[in-house]
């Protein structure tokens, strides 16, 4: 590991569903490895992503959004955030062009001045911002709390994200790399294949079906000598007629899913991947505690 690395920390991406954070963490990575979509409720994991560069290594700390009513599957989300305030040394906190905050964003805010820790606020998707509106909506959330910095940023288009690296870089403490220089993720190729899969499901699919899913990668195997990686996934819903819809008819819903996840897993290992899905009916397990145990997520 090379010497020149001063400085190293954590950084929590916070805020709201769908307010940009994954799409944030690809940018700054320049890799993909967090999942996006249109829809709320597509991070459901805890996932590192990690940026080391000559001066600093940034371990970015994508969480999924808080939303502070719901089902109990929704607050064991919002509970995945909350934990990663207090293991951050700088905290992101992702908000809307907009200062009208909602309930679920004081009740972060809330939670983010408790923890104590440097935050930056970041206002996103400025893009679609008319320009002499911006100091005023800044002037405004400067009354919210003491933040760092507040910095107007659009992670779709990349718009300001070297300044956002140069502020993080110069707040991080000193401190040695936690992890090798080239290593981008402490995700497994497994669980990220898992999540592309899911990622095409939400693509793919309308209503309550994307919310209703869980995906398992039962067999990855490399076989070096073919060049190839077969993958064998079960995808979960919850009831006999979300099956019938994911499926679709003749199967031509699950093979767009198949086709297109494929291609993201194969730029992912960097080979040839064989994919295949198969869909079975868990009933209810988004509410069963032992189910959601075996699915990857938290228990209680």
């Amino acid at each position: 590991m090379t010497s020149k690395i001063g400085k190293s920390g954590f950084i929590g991406i916070v805020g709201r569903p769908n307010v940009g954070k994954s799409t944030l963490l690809n940018r700054l990575l320049g890799e993909k490895v967090s999942i996006v979509s249109p829809k709320p409720q597509t991070t459901r994991f805890r996932t590192l992503g990690i940026k080391t560069v000559p001066q600093a290594q940034m371990v970015f700390i994508d969480t999924p959004g808080v939303h502070s009513g719901g089902s109990h599957f929704s607050r064991g989300l919002s509970r995945v955030a909350f934990q990663a305030l207090s293991e951050s040394d700088l905290i992101l906190w992702m908000v809307e062009p907009s200062a009208d905050l909602d309930e679920d964003d004081r009740s972060l805010l809330e939670e983010i001045k408790k923890a104590g820790r440097s935050t930056f606020l970041l206002i996103n998707k400025v893009d679609l911002l008319p320009r002499q509106m911006l100091l005023p909506l800044i002037s405004q959330f400067s009354l919210l709390a003491s933040f760092a910095e507040i910095v107007p940023v659009s992670a779709l288009n990349g718009e300001n994200i070297d300044r956002l690296e140069e502020l993080i870089i110069r707040y991080l403490p000193e401190g040695p790399p936690f992890f090798p220089a080239e290593q981008i993720t402490d995700q497994p190729e497994r669980l990220l294949s898992a999540e592309f899969i899911r990622e095409k499901i939400f693509q793919q699919t309308h209503q309550e079906i994307p919310y209703a899913v869980a995906v398992s990668v039962d067999e990855f195997q490399e076989e070096k000598e073919k060049g190839l990686v077969v993958i064998h996934a079960t995808i979960f819903v919850e009831k006999e007629s979300q099956k019938g819809i994911l499926i679709g008819k003749g199967g031509a819903t699950l093979k767009r899913i198949g086709e297109s996840a494929r291609r993201e897993i194969e730029a992912l290992v960097g080979c040839k991947v064989y994919l295949r899905l198969w869909v079975k009916v868990k009933k209810a397990w988004r509410k069963d505690q032992e189910a959601l145990k075996q699915l990857g997520y938290w228990s209680s």
